[in-house]
């Protein structure tokens, strides 16, 4: 089993990508968007590569530009998920996080501010 963090593509209507984010999860997961606060305001990471065909949603081989927020609560539980998009949710402690998803959401949570 391969887990990975719930994503989406940006809509007409978002303002902001870390709203597109917040939409993404809450639409995915069925969690109470009034009870989710983003960890920081700058991305976790920004990953670049190719993504391959995929003849079974009729898409062709392309790139994506993946940008990642991470996303903190202390009693949002997961709502209703969607089934076409994902197949589970959950949330984790951080260091669970990290040895699941990868270090870059430890290190970048825990990274002091950046100014300027």
């Amino acid at each position: 089993m391969r887990i990975v963090p719930n994503g989406g593509h940006l809509e007409p209507t978002d303002t902001a990508l870390i709203d597109a984010a917040a939409r993404e999860m809450t639409e995915e997961t069925g969690v109470d968007p009034g009870k989710v606060f983003p960890a920081l305001q700058t991305p976790v990471y920004i990953e670049y590569g190719p993504v391959p065909a995929r003849p079974e949603k009729n898409e062709p081989e392309h790139y994506h530009l993946d940008i990642g927020y991470s996303f903190t609560t202390a009693h949002a539980d997961v709502g209703r998920i969607q089934e076409s998009e994902v197949t589970g949710a959950a949330w984790y402690p951080l260091t669970a996080a990290e040895r699941l998803v990868g270090n870059r959401i430890a290190r970048a949570v825990s990274a002091p501010p950046r100014i300027g």
